[in-house]
């Protein structure tokens, strides 16, 4: 391994003891600090960066993902041998595309480091540090557009039919019926639960910061009901561990423990794929996609729009009535 790639994976390790520690002991001096360790060409200009993104109340996941993409682009470009960064040309870019993607990372992941690079340069051509020019024409990657990956309904009847475990089963069925990011559900307090009115308060998305509400279902609210009997009422978090609210992996291991259970490990089922079918259901039982928009919290009804692909009925059955008819010989005409 060369240096720079040893540089590269003690930043990440770092990067990702930061990510697990208390977001309360100012996480921007915890990533500046770890930054501070390493040899990175004009570092200063990073560190301000970073402090400039915490003042404009960026998440600190976003500000984690900003300086392991920025920082490993400063890696590559020491070692070209410069260490100047207005000396940036446009040749460097092209050069890191190429380096991220030998390193066989994905294209979508090579387009996220990229929209975390351009954010950084901008903000070096508005402090006159880069050329302006530089941005005149981005690099674009082709990324192709996946289909959201939903649960079948048999394997939903199948996977709710073998939680017995009260917390587990008000998890899953509260991700499954409010299509809430399994971020949002983890910080979710219980004075944001309003069990009267069946609503969930969501103060603050976990994407793009756009609060909204969402509902409870039948069951879900039975869960939940049972949850709220049998927890601890001394937690302030919904979901808890040991200290604070519940972490990811736990969230993930409970998830994936009934996958095993009932067999559907090996279906790629992730806890998103709970959000990406509570859309696809409400889709096909007629809701419109201006409603499910607001439910999901997106700001760009296009990102709805990618459940419509999905799960069109209507084209669906336009389909088979049409195949119907020229199975039965009844085209006529010639071409």
């Amino acid at each position: 391994m060369t240096k720079a790639g040893f540089i590269l994976k003690a930043l990440v390790c770092d990067i990702d003891v930061i990510h697990q520690q208390s977001v309360a002991a100012s996480p921007i001096d915890r990533i500046v600090q770890k930054i501070s360790k390493f040899d990175l060409p004009d570092r200063g200009f990073i560190e301000r960066y970073l402090r400039h993104k915490w003042r404009m109340n960026h998440r600190p996941n976003t500000l984690q993902g900003s300086c392991r993409a920025v920082s490993t682009f400063l890696i590559f470009y020491a070692g070209l041998g410069k260490s100047n960064l207005r000396e940036i040309v446009r040749d460097d870019l092209e050069a890191f595309i190429e380096f991220e993607q030998d390193r066989g990372l994905k294209v979508t992941t090579v387009r996220t480091q990229l929209n975390h690079l351009w954010a950084f340069l901008r903000y070096l051509i508005d402090q006159d540090i880069v050329d302006e020019r530089i941005l005149k024409r981005k690099i674009r990657l082709r990324v192709p557009e996946f289909l959201p990956r939903a649960i079948a309904p048999g394997d939903v009847s199948k996977l709710l039919g073998a939680i017995k475990e009260i917390r587990g089963r008000a998890l899953i069925l509260v991700l499954l019926r409010t299509g809430m990011r399994i971020g949002e559900l983890l910080r979710l307090k219980v004075n944001d639960l309003d069990v009267r009115e069946r609503k969930i308060h969501i103060y603050e998305g976990e994407k793009n910061c756009l609060g909204r509400v969402v509902y409870l279902s039948d069951d879900a609210l039975m869960a939940l009901k049972l949850w709220l009997n049998k927890r601890d009422s001394a937690k302030e978090h919904l979901f808890y561990g040991l200290r604070s609210s519940l972490c990811y992996t736990a969230a993930r291991n409970i998830f994936t423990h009934y996958l095993r259970e009932t067999g559907l490990q090996n279906k790629g089922y992730t806890l998103h794929s709970l959000r990406h079918t509570f859309a696809s259901e409400l889709l096909n039982a007629g809701m419109r996609l201006e409603c499910l928009q607001l439910l999901l919290g997106h700001h760009d009804i296009e990102m709805t729009r990618r459940y419509a692909r999905l799960t069109d009925k209507s084209r669906q059955e336009e389909y088979f009535r049409a195949m119907a008819i020229i199975e039965q010989g009844g085209i006529h005409g010639a071409y």
